[in-house]
């Protein structure tokens, strides 16, 4: 029960944070500058939101590809089909619960093809560690292709965080995060061995097993040049309809790749803060934007524009995946069963 309690109270918090910001933008801004926002979005080229929609979908399809490459080594071949259903399915739920889909799309998955679920989450482990590299990695390129700009910025945010950080230094608060991980295996480890016959231990090595062939997966990668290409073609993906969307409204469309990437790192954290990004996202390009002389009215209508379209594409598309994955999977069940008949 309590567990059940504490995910409702994140639920609240992200959620509430997520309106609190909606309010804040609108609340500071000027009639004349809510005037613009309205322009902005009434003038915008909607039919520029086609040809991104279809990168995205085009980048979810890729990752879904990515993630089958992963699950080869351990002698599983899911279909197309259903590998792309439950990573939209997996989307959906992040918009309400953040993190919620990474379980929820193995554990359907592992449902509908019959792989244990805990190799499932070790595959999804290696996944995000490697979006984690690649999400620095396009920090630091973005940080040294307009150093003067993006560049300054960034120092002088950090310059901020740590001249007003109080209590203990970050280096300290570094080293007792580490210890503490080194003090909670360690603890793991003697309770195995305690109580090494009980269900639960069993159980968790078991589970912790799966884990490991999930993450040893990437050491026994059969096609790594794949690999790579679908890595590389997602984040192209998500570069290039920023990039489109500048197009949809005209006092953004002179901007550049150079501003699409900037954008991209920081849409990329307000997604990960608040549920969908709600309220986070159109704050973070309105400050981004902010620092290419963008009136804030259309960096926010811009920011909207990007979130709406995006949510569009998780909604529609996630509750469509739900519906098919329910009906194909359960025909195809249902067609198995006069052969298994005939073999019995």
């Amino acid at each position: 029960m309590g567990k059940k309690v504490w995910n409702i109270l994140q639920y609240i918090i992200f959620l509430g944070g997520g309106i609190f910001l909606i309010w804040w933008q609108f609340n500071k801004m000027t009639p004349d500058q809510i005037t613009k926002f309205k322009s902005a979005l009434a003038h915008a080229d909607y039919w520029l939101m086609i040809p991104v929609i279809f990168m995205s979908l085009a980048s979810h399809l890729s990752r879904s590809i990515r993630w089958r490459i992963l699950m080869a080594p351990m002698g599983y071949k899911p279909s197309v089909f259903n590998t792309f259903g439950v990573t939209m399915v997996g989307y959906l739920a992040n918009s309400f619960v953040p993190r919620l889909g990474e379980i929820l799309k193995c554990t359907l998955l592992g449902k509908y093809e019959k792989i244990p679920v805990q190799k499932l989450i070790g595959t999804i482990v290696i996944e995000r560690l490697f979006d984690i590299l690649c999400y620095f990695a396009f920090i630091i390129i973005t940080v040294l292709i307009q150093y003067k700009l993006v560049g300054t910025f960034v120092a002088n945010e950090l310059n901020t965080m740590f001249s007003n950080s109080k209590g203990l230094p970050i280096w300290i608060k570094a080293i007792l995060f580490v210890a503490a991980i080194i003090l909670l295996i360690a603890l793991l480890r003697f309770f195995v061995k305690r109580f090494s016959e009980s269900k639960f231990i069993m159980g968790l090595r078991n589970f912790i097993h799966g884990l490991k062939e999930g993450f040893s997966s990437i050491k026994r990668l059969q096609h790594r040049g794949w690999f790579l290409f679908h890595t590389f073609f997602i984040w192209s993906m998500y570069l290039l309809q920023i990039y489109v969307g500048f197009f949809a409204i005209r006092d953004v469309a002179h901007l550049g790749l150079d501003a699409a990437c900037a954008v991209l790192t920081l849409a990329t954290l307000a997604m990960i803060i608040t549920p969908g990004g709600l309220g986070t996202f159109p704050t973070a390009i309105f400050l981004v934007l902010s620092l290419y002389k963008i009136e804030p009215s259309t960096g926010e209508a811009f920011g909207w524009l990007m979130w709406g379209t995006t949510t569009f594409i998780i909604l529609f598309f996630g509750l469509i995946s739900l519906g098919l994955l329910f009906f194909i999977n359960k025909k195809n069940n249902k067609d198995l069963i006069p052969v298994k008949a005939a073999l019995i």
